[in-house]
């Protein structure tokens, strides 16, 4: 039988991916491991270049003893590299030489060199790693920082003939996962050798990948941290085949994605919600015509609200190409907690919920009429995946009971072990207590040792639903109004208005909140071809009658204008504070 196609035996229980590596390498060393799909030019297909797990296991203890030449053992490693396959081998490499891996990316992203600054500035690292092909860039950008860059590609293979690895302790700290800022100053999370591999087993088994062989197949980027769990950390666990490419490749023409679907059944992938609407909306009929998307697995929608219209419409999109319903799977988790907190499970209808807009407001999750018009759609993000998911008054700390909306806590052996060098906003978000309220005479200890997530939501029917961002939420008179939920009615209002290009905030003054939204423009309609005043109009309109909110100020700006954390979702913070700087000013339309 042919080791490159059979699945792979039940995982092992192993303390550390440069474990599992090894293991697979020794099992079943000719099967594939990772490839990664490049796109050289605007036409092409793709061209693929793949690793073994033999071979992988190889560049790991090459990279990883060169690196032992510039580190101490717990230094911090910067990886700076580009998506693909090297990018993969330094990550693994840092772990497996008992370093801390700092995934971040080159600094020719756009927008975010002030922030991959900062990051270098907090994590201190030791060495730098990227690729030969980014290596003049990163050279240049690290130049005064006195760190030395190595080029991963440029490894030699002899390297990994003397090197003896250690063991390390499954409690240390494998890697700092930088929050994307989209709230606050970015944060350093330590996750543990312990901690991912749990989140990875239990993202396997929520999504069915346990027992039924997948390859996961993603365009995430690899320092954020579904794209590192769910195309690492999950197929080194698993010995599954790991298909990337370019998140660059996927905006520039979204239907690679679907192609790479296409090409391997039973495959299991995840994107935010925005990439959904936007392969629904862009993916031509003539490109349908060579997509089979009937051997998809599951699709994972996370990293922003779900929204079941945007399901919907993916699902009508692609249903003539054999996708079938069962496969969205909305899902909720953030750093802190390495990444996956609850999911739906393939092959479940989609749970959907139309909720009572004042109640809401009030933090009562009370059921209305699906046809009502000022009814709030959410979608159901599923149970928990090994971890205890409870609602919590944010002020009181109080347990609250179903269909209360409060601050969402976890628990489990996924959550990190705290921000690098912040102890105490550590303990106050890592190490939350539950002081009374309505589950306190539950016979399940509901103690310490909580983690804070900072996002809003309820149970419902056991399903766990997200409402918003706690920091985010816009206070009107005493009425409580979630940014996402404006921001879905502005754009629905005019077809001019950029989808998910928009920040609804709110500004203090003298009478209390003042809600500003800043939009941008779509990107196939001139600023000038637009009726401003009119859109602005059906706006302010559009706002008034569905939420009950006066709208102080609708400004549009060019598209690419309304800033962006590094994992692609829109920065209300960032917007919120060049709004009142006046940066909008000269690009607001008259």
């Amino acid at each position: 039988m042919d080791s490159r196609r059979t699945p792979p035996s039940p995982a092992p229980a192993l303390r550390n991916l440069p474990e599992y590596v090894r293991h697979w390498a020794e099992a079943t060393p000719d099967r594939r491991a990772f490839t990664f799909v490049d796109h050289p030019a605007p036409d092409s297909r793709g061209v693929h270049r793949t690793l073994t797990w033999r071979r992988l296991h190889l560049r790991v203890r090459a990279v990883a003893a060169r690196l032992a030449e510039e580190c101490e053992p717990g230094a911090r490693v910067a990886l700076l590299c580009p998506q693909g396959t090297e990018y993969v081998t330094a990550f693994l490499a840092a772990l497996a030489a008992g370093l801390v891996a700092v995934p971040l990316y080159p600094p020719g992203l756009p927008g975010h060199g002030d922030r991959l600054s900062a990051v270098l500035a907090d994590a201190a690292p030791s060495a730098v790693v990227t690729t030969g092909h980014a290596l003049d860039e990163v050279s240049d950008f690290c130049t005064g920082r006195s760190l030395p860059v190595i080029a991963a590609d440029q490894v030699s293979d002899a390297y990994a003939r003397t090197w003896r690895p250690g063991a390390p302790d499954d409690s240390a700290v494998a890697y700092l996962q930088y929050t994307s800022g989209s709230t606050r100053v970015p944060a350093g999370v330590e996750i543990t050798h312990a901690n991912v591999v749990a989140n990875a087993r239990q993202a396997l088994a929520a999504y069915g990948a346990d027992a039924h062989p997948v390859t996961c197949v993603g365009w995430l980027p690899l320092y954020h941290d579904m794209g590192l769990v769910l195309s690492v950390a999950a197929p080194v666990v698993r010995g599954l085949l790991s298909a990337l490419m370019d998140p660059v490749a996927f905006l520039h023409e979204p239907v690679r994605w679907l192609r790479l679907l296409t090409a391997h059944p039973r495959a299991l992938s995840a994107a935010p919600n925005f990439a959904y609407d936007y392969c629904a909306s862009t993916v031509t009929e003539a490109q349908k015509a060579d997509l089979r998307l009937d051997g998809v697995a599951a699709l994972i929608n996370g990293s922003e609200p779900v929204r079941p219209g945007t399901a919907d419409r993916f699902h009508a999109a692609f249903a003539a190409q054999g996708l079938a319903p069962g496969t969205h799977c909305p899902s909720y988790g953030l750093a802190e907690a390495t990444v996956f907190v609850s999911a739906a499970r393939p092959g479940e209808p989609l749970r959907r919920f139309a909720l009572d807009r004042d109640a809401l407001a009030t933090g009562k999750a009370l059921s209305a009429r699906p046809d009502d018009p000022t009814a709030v759609l959410l979608a159901g993000c599923g149970t928990p995946a090994g971890q205890r998911v409870r609602i919590a008054d944010p002020v009181s700390r109080a347990a609250l009971d179903e269909g209360e909306v409060g601050e969402i806590w976890v628990r489990g052996p996924n959550v990190g072990r705290g921000y690098r060098n912040q102890d105490e906003l550590s303990r106050q978000v890592f190490g939350a207590t539950f002081v009374g309220g309505a589950a306190a005479d539950e016979t399940v200890d509901l103690g310490g040792g909580w983690l804070r997530t900072g996002d809003l939501g309820t149970v419902l029917e056991g399903q766990l639903i997200v409402t918003g961002r706690l920091k985010d939420l816009i206070v009107v008179d005493g009425r409580n109004h979630y940014p996402q939920d404006v921001e879905a009615t502005a754009q629905d209002a005019h077809p001019a208005v950029r989808r998910d290009r928009l920040a609804a905030f709110g500004i203090p003054d003298a009478t209390g909140e003042r809600v500003v939204v800043v939009a941008e423009h779509a990107r196939n309609t001139a600023l000038d071809d637009i009726d401003v005043p009119a859109l602005v109009r059906e706006v302010y309109a559009a706002v008034s009658a569905r939420h009950g909110l006066r709208l102080a100020d609708v400004v549009f700006v060019p598209p690419g204008t309304v800033p962006r954390t590094s994992s692609g979702k829109v920065s209300r913070a960032l917007t919120r504070a060049r709004y009142v700087a006046g940066a909008y000013a000269a690009e607001a339309a008259e």
